[in-house]
């Protein structure tokens, strides 16, 4: 049987990008006055999340609408910063588990990638390149979708964040020769000289540009494996579960994974988790991305859509809650910011929330500052008695188990 100290199930749920507030060193990532919790209530006139709330959401910034609620008997409140040098999705994931990344990966915002890439690209997939400019992913399909559709080309694109994206439409270039393609990219960009994050596959359907939409069933991400080793591979070969929800899957290129069930919007992400909690019975974690803050909201500076994304997660908060078991926890935290006021259409150096609830916790308080995000990767290897590797960062947080 396997063993834990306190909890069976634990369940890391990311908002992804949901910050709150600049870290100590947002300057050098020109990122001074970003608050994407913060920022996101204000332009609403402030936020309705009863149970984040409760958690104590309230005490980690001064988000309008939000009390900070001292008595929290069920749930630790904690702000986290992020050791590793980045903003991106992966760092921040990474770091989570125990990974400290100290060199950044490339970015092609100002540029657009290489020719010579963009060639050895075409040469290899027998396919037209086209676009090769940061642009929004719908954008793009407006400016150059109806060209695509008709040449059976490949738009090639990037953003703000470490990623090639190749968009196409599914009746010129079939979903299966996109991820073909995409391999190949893949492949070229594994190069020092190009070395990007992601390359990420995005297919879409529609008749025209006026009514073309991207297939986020369909989307696939191709990572890189992690640079070392991380609490989701010692968890996996120790036998317990670690079920990933959403692009987990993906950010960790498959590494320490145990089951992947891909979902295309925060709403089947937070489905496939309430799922997990009353119908399976496991032991180990369920790592969870909810993407569309991020995608849908932060990056297009969109401060009202990202509210309502957190309100809406908080009633998803509600019911899970309602069917936590004793020996369950809930741990909600975020990979990076994304502050949906701040200038550009980057991601924003910033610290994260983390709210632990479990019914079984009675002496729930505001904690102090951690130093890293991978005290939550520590905190389930502590639970479950293993031991982290010497190249991994991270403490337990030793007030969950007394």
């Amino acid at each position: 049987m396997l063993e834990y100290k306190k909890y069976k199930r634990i369940f890391v749920i990311v908002a992804d990008s949901a910050g709150v507030g600049e870290e100590p060193d947002a300057a050098k990532f020109d990122d001074v006055g970003s608050n994407t919790w913060a920022h996101a209530a204000e332009s609403i006139g402030g936020l309705t999340v009863p149970y984040m709330e409760a958690m104590g959401i309230g005490e980690l910034d001064d988000i309008m609408g939000v009390k900070p609620v001292k008595d929290h008997e069920h749930a630790f409140a904690i702000r986290l910063r992020e050791t590793s040098n980045g903003k991106d999705t992966m760092t921040g994931h990474w770091e989570m588990m125990g990974i400290n990344t100290q060199k950044p990966f490339q970015t092609f915002t100002d540029t657009g990638f290489p020719q010579a890439l963009i060639d050895e690209l075409e040469e290899k997939t027998g396919r037209k390149c086209i676009g090769n400019y940061s642009s929004s992913g719908t954008e793009i399909l407006k400016v150059l979708g109806e060209e695509q559709k008709r040449d059976g080309s490949l738009i090639v694109y990037t953003s703000a964040d470490s990623v090639l994206q190749i968009a196409a439409h599914e009746e010129c270039v079939p979903v299966p020769e996109l991820y073909r393609c995409c391999e190949i990219a893949r492949e070229i960009c594994m190069r020092p000289e190009y070395l990007v994050g992601r390359v990420i596959a995005r297919p879409f359907f529609g008749e025209d540009k006026d009514s073309f939409k991207r297939d986020g069933a369909n989307r696939h991400d191709y990572t890189v494996s992690p640079t070392g080793i991380t609490a989701l591979d010692i968890l996996k070969e120790n036998g317990y579960m670690v079920s990933a929800v959403g692009k987990i899957n993906d950010i960790f290129n498959g590494v320490g994974i145990v089951k992947t069930i891909h979902t295309a919007t925060n709403e089947e992400g937070m489905d496939e988790t309430i799922r997990q909690l009353k119908e399976e019975n496991w032991t180990g974690i369920c790592f969870v991305n909810l993407v569309e803050f991020d995608s849908e909201y932060g990056h297009r500076r969109n401060a009202p859509g990202y509210a309502r994304c957190l309100e809406a997660l908080d009633k998803r908060v509600g019911e899970f809650v309602a069917n936590m078991r004793e020996d369950d926890l809930l741990m909600i935290t975020a990979d990076h910011g994304n502050d949906p006021i701040h200038h550009g259409t980057d991601h924003t150096r910033e610290k994260v929330p983390l709210l632990l609830y479990s019914p079984s916790i009675k002496n729930g308080k505001y904690l102090e500052e951690r130093p890293t995000f991978a005290d939550i990767g520590e905190t389930c290897l502590y639970n479950f008695g293993l031991k982290k590797d010497p190249s991994m960062l991270g403490d337990p947080i030793v007030e969950l188990f007394e």
